[in-house]
């Protein structure tokens, strides 16, 4: 019944994929996600360069299923990751921002699947020109950055635009099997999930951390700020959102070049290389120079709250489906569960339409 176009791509059972979630989706997350039945990406964005293939390895280690790899296209060691990916067989990789054809068209030629995430129409056309072989779309519910058009609206013009050239992924307010039967009935090729996944017993997240999670009791509570980078990212209110919604100039200035030497370690780049990537961004995204240094960095700040266990010291991205989860399950009862549901509302509603 679940059988789809992005099943029969990446070779999984189910329809839903676990998202990659900087800190956060670990080989532990990723073949727990991949023996349920679906579909698992590795977070390479927030792994040392030297412990990559570490991990790759561990994820294949821990299942025999397909899985993927996201990372940046602008990160200093996307080539070697892109290298790793081929030479270790990873089915797939995902990416969002400033995407390298050069890249893309390199792992296409080694049968890698290419599956962006977008969050606009337009976005997803482009991608398309460029290579994507899928396309995830995110509606303003999703955590992170994130968009002002509703999933409800945003899946159906996407499906619209690209849906008969590669199979679209919605995202964005997913946690159950009603959600996969809405989206699918959109058009939809399946559903993807990060805060859905980050509540699991396999996240890694410290429980100080995840209980500010299952505190979150209405998904208005989930709010879209600027404070950060100055693009639009759902977060949780804690600490330090606060004190950033009211932070000066010099001041975010000061905490994000603080956060940017210590991001360095992870990513291998020099404070010089960190500056020419901010001068860059902020040339081509209209970013003031503290805010491309924070978008550049952003995961140091995440990790605060995800590795550290320190909710009050970092950021906490999240959907607002985080306001209607209170129980964490593993990823083989999620998965399970979303699959049961979901094939229940497929018999009812084509007892329906026999009947009428």
């Amino acid at each position: 019944m679940l059988e789809t176009r992005l099943t029969k791509l990446l070779g999984c059972k189910y329809p839903i994929v676990q998202t990659a979630m900087g800190w956060v989706a670990d080989p532990r997350m990723v073949a727990g996600s991949c023996n349920a039945g679906g579909f698992g990406f590795l977070a390479g964005a927030t792994i040392p360069p030297q412990e990559m293939e570490r991990d790759i390895l561990q994820v294949k280690a821990l299942t025999d299923k397909p899985f993927g790899v996201n990372f940046h296209m602008y990160q200093p060691n996307a080539s070697d990751i892109v290298d790793m990916v081929i030479q270790h067989g990873v089915k797939a990789v995902s990416y969002s921002r400033s995407p390298g054809p050069e890249f893309i068209q390199k792992l296409k030629s080694a049968g890698v699947v290419c599956m962006p995430t977008v969050g606009l129409p337009k976005h997803a056309i482009k991608a398309v020109e460029l290579g994507a072989d899928v396309v995830t779309v995110q509606g303003g519910e999703g955590g992170g950055h994130t968009g002002a058009v509703p999933t409800t609206l945003l899946i159906p013009q996407v499906i619209d635009a690209v849906g008969e050239k590669v199979p679209v992924v919605a995202a964005g307010g997913f946690k159950d099997g009603r959600g996969l039967v809405a989206a699918m009935a959109w058009g939809a090729d399946g559903i993807a999930m990060g805060t859905r996944f980050l509540l699991t017993r396999e996240s890694p997240v410290p429980n100080a951390t995840l209980q500010r999670y299952l505190d979150c009791k209405s998904p208005g509570d989930i709010i879209v700020s600027r404070a950060m980078d100055g693009l639009p990212q759902r977060m949780i209110m804690n600490e330090l959102l606060a004190d950033m919604e009211k932070a000066g100039g010099i001041k975010k200035l000061i905490i994000a070049l603080r956060n940017g030497m210590a991001f360095r370690k992870h990513t291998g780049a020099s404070l010089l290389g960190l500056l020419k990537t901010a001068i860059a961004m902020s040339r081509s995204d209209d970013m003031t120079a503290a805010q491309a240094i924070m978008s550049a960095n952003a995961p140091m700040i995440i990790q605060k709250a995800m590795v550290d266990g320190e909710p009050s010291l970092g950021v906490l991205p999240s959907g607002q489906v985080a306001g209607v989860i209170d129980e964490l399950l593993s990823c083989e009862g999620l998965i399970t569960a979303i699959v049961r549901e979901a094939e229940q509302r497929l018999t009812v509603l084509a007892s329906r339409a026999n009947i009428h």
